[in-house]
C-alpha cells in the first residue's frame, strides 16, 4: 500500500478550472467567444495554475465550444498557466496541436454502459483510440492528461469495480500520460471511495498525477475534498460559480464551485497562490453572462471577516 501523507497547512494545492470547458459547455445558451476569451484571460491575471480552456470535439456534438479554435487564438498565454483542451479522438488532438493548447486531456468512462453514452464507444475502443492520440500529442511535444469519467459510480450500473479504476490509470501511465484525473461525473462519490480509489490508483500506477475531480450533486464535493487531502492529493478540479453537469447524466449538478473550494483551502492554511476575490468577482460576473443564479456560496456570502456596519440590519422589536 502507498504511504500517505496528508496535505495540511503550509502545503500548496494545484487547483484547476475548468469552467470554460466543463462549466458551459452543456449550457442551452451560446456564450460568446469574447467573453470565453475575457474570462480565461482573467482567470490566468487570478493565478490560476491550469485551466481546462475549451473542447475540440464535433461542433454537432457540442455547439457550445464550436469556436474552440477561435478561443485558444484569442487568448493571452502566461509561463505561469497552462491552458488544456479535451480531445475526444485523433482528430480533435490534431486539432488541438495546431491551436497550440499546452496540454490535451482525453477522457472515457470506466463504466461500459456511460462510456457508450458519453462517446459511443466501449472502454477498450476508447483505450485503443488513445494510442494514436498519445502518438500524435508525443510528436507535437504536447504532454496529455488522462479523465476517468465515472470513477466512483454509474448511474445505469451503480457500483464501479475499484480494480476498472485501476486498469484504466494503469493504461494511461504505460501510455505515457502526465496525470489522470478521478471524474466524479454523477456526484457519486463518498469520503470512503475516495480514500479507496486514490490509494488503489497510486498503487497501480504510480508514476501518474492524481486529480480529483468531484461533481456537489449529492452535496457532500468538499467533504470528499476533505478525504483526498487526508490522503496526500494535492491537485482538484472545479468550476467558477459550481457550474457544469454532464448531459449524459439524469439529474446531474454541476462540479463543485471554484470559490468555495479555494476557501476552504485557505481557510485551512493551504496555499493556491489563486486570489480568491477575483474569482468571487468573476463568479457574480458568470451569472449575468449566463442568465440565472449560480449554486456558489462564497461570492454571495462573502468571506468569513467580510463585516458589515451595523445601521445596515435591522435591530429586533419586542
Amino acid at each position: 500500500m502507498a504511504e500517505v501523507s496528508p496535505i495540511t497547512a503550509g502545503h500548496r494545492v494545484e487547483v484547476t478550472e475548468v469552467g470554460p470547458r466543463d462549466g458551459i459547455q452543456a449550457d442551452a445558451t451560446f456564450v460568446p467567444t469574447e467573453h470565453k476569451i475575457a474570462l480565461i484571460n482573467r482567470l490566468t491575471e487570478a493565478g490560476v495554475p491550469r485551466i481546462e480552456a475549451t473542447s475540440f470535439v464535433s461542433p454537432r456534438a457540442v455547439p457550445q465550444l464550436a469556436d474552440a479554435a477561435e478561443v485558444m487564438k484569442g487568448v493571452k498565454r502566461s509561463k505561469n498557466t497552462v491552458l488544456a483542451a479535451l480531445v475526444p479522438n485523433a482528430r480533435g488532438a490534431i486539432r488541438a496541436a495546431e491551436a497550440g493548447v499546452d496540454q490535451i486531456v482525453v477522457f472515457m468512462s470506466a463504466s461500459e454502459s456511460h462510456n457508450l453514452k458519453n462517446v459511443n464507444c466501449t472502454v477498450a475502443e476508447s483505450l485503443k483510440a488513445f494510442e494514436e492520440v498519445a502518438k500524435i500529442a508525443h510528436d507535437s511535444g504536447i504532454p496529455v492528461h488522462g479523465a476517468i469519467a465515472t470513477s466512483f459510480g454509474c448511474p445505469f450500473e451503480g457500483d464501479v469495480p475499484v480494480a476498472q479504476v485501476a486498469r484504466i490509470a494503469k493504461a494511461y501511465q504505460d501510455m505515457g500520460f502526465v496525470g489522470m484525473s478521478f471524474g466524479d461525473t454523477t456526484g457519486m462519490a463518498t469520503p470512503p471511495l475516495v480514500k479507496e480509489r486514490v490509494l488503489a490508483v497510486r498503487d497501480a500506477a504510480p508514476k501518474l498525477s492524481q486529480v480529483l475531480h468531484f461533481h456537489n450533486t449529492r452535496g457532500i464535493g468538499l467533504a470528499n475534498v476533505m478525504a483526498g487531502l487526508s490522503v496526500g492529493v494535492d491537485r482538484y478540479e472545479s468550476s467558477i460559480g459550481g457550474t457544469g453537469g454532464c448531459p449524459f447524466v439524469p439529474k446531474a449538478t454541476g462540479n463543485i464551485c471554484t470559490e468555495d473550494l479555494l476557501y476552504l483551502l485557505h481557510e485551512m492554511g493551504i496555499e493556491t497562490g489563486i486570489d480568491l476575490r477575483k474569482l468571487m468577482g468573476m463568479a457574480s460576473d458568470m451569472q449575468s453572462v449566463l442568465g440565472r443564479e449560480l449554486p456558489g456560496q462564497i461570492m454571495k456570502a462573502g468571506l468569513r471577516l467580510d463585516l458589515h456596519p451595523m445601521e445596515s440590519v435591522r435591530t429586533a422589536v419586542g
